[in-house]
């Protein structure tokens, strides 16, 4: 049966910050809804009701451009092992870039990671905890190292080159504004 709460519980809590993996779900007022999985220790719990993520660059920036449309955003975490347990977090977010005020104080929350794009600041309104026992059980081998040693091949940049080829438009062509809110 699924709980709900305004919040996260400590216990919650502690589960997420074990988790290896998320994943997060937005929408523009129209076109496709994303869903991406998400890794590399990028998320962390600031209180009860806010959570961030360091996003990194990749193939595709559709969060990027669903915010500036609907801040609507869902964050989902699953237990792969031991008990059972699904837990989804329900929010308005906001997108920052390097050149926002609060950056620096949101970045230095995370290890440093080559290519961070933007952080999403999620405050949660609802928190859903349900019993995931249709999820299988997997084993975490490691964390996969391709995409860091490709930025860090690139370099900074070649990151900012790729924003400006691959990351201005969602695939709806919806603006993400990382060059305008960048500086670029």
């Amino acid at each position: 049966m699924a709980q709900k709460s305004p919040d996260l519980s400590e216990e919650l809590k502690e589960f997420i910050e074990k988790q290896k993996i998320f994943f997060v779900a937005t929408a523009a007022i129209d076109g496709r809804v994303n869903i991406s999985p998400k890794g590399m220790d990028s998320l962390k719990v600031l209180d009860r009701n806010r959570v961030v993520w360091l996003n990194m660059t990749g193939s595709g920036n559709e969060t990027a451009a669903h915010i500036q449309e609907s801040t609507r955003m869902t964050i989902m975490f699953c237990a792969f092992e031991g008990a059972p347990l699904i837990v989804r977090l329900y929010g308005s977010a906001r997108v920052l870039h390097h050149k926002d005020p609060d950056w620096n104080e949101m970045v230095a929350q995370f290890d440093e990671l080559p290519g961070a794009r933007q952080i999403f600041e999620l405050t949660i309104d609802l928190v859903q905890s349900s019993c995931g026992a249709g999820v299988p059980l997997f084993d975490f081998i490691d964390e996969r190292d391709e995409l860091s040693n490709w930025l860090i091949e690139k370099g900074d940049d070649g990151v900012k080159t790729y924003w400006r080829d691959r990351n201005q438009l969602s695939i709806d062509g919806k603006p993400t504004l990382i060059l305008e809110k960048n500086g670029l």
